[in-house]
């Protein structure tokens, strides 16, 4: 675990808002910017056993949320219609789950 820890190190060194906002990028006449949803996690844990047995690991995602475009000095931003319906599907789950069980007890 000891050898682990300037690893961590090193990870959060390059961990900054670079990570959600990519490179300013020229397509099709408009400036781009990308932006992401991004997200990390590490954990570790250890045991006083006679082998000295303990772990770690560590996982991460990116979803890429949209753009910022930049055409003729106007700032849009237009997001990934993909992500943003399958974010959306846990809500409107959610919400239908709600509106049936309000139903039901009203009909009681």
């Amino acid at each position: 675990m000891a050898d682990a820890f300037p690893t961590l190190i090193e990870a959060f060194k390059n961990v900054s808002v670079s990570r959600a906002y990519g490179s300013p990028v020229q397509l099709g006449g408009e400036e781009v910017i990308p932006v992401a949803l991004v997200s990390f996690g590490f954990g570790g844990g250890g045991e006083a056993g006679p082998d000295g047995a303990s772990g770690g690991g560590g996982g991460g995602m990116v979803l890429p949320l949209g753009v910022y475009r930049n055409v003729g000095g106007q700032v849009s931003f237009r997001p990934n219609t993909v992500v943003a319906l399958v974010c959306l599907v846990p809500v409107i789950s959610a919400v239908g789950a709600a509106v049936r069980k309000t139903i039901r007890a009203s009909k009681a």
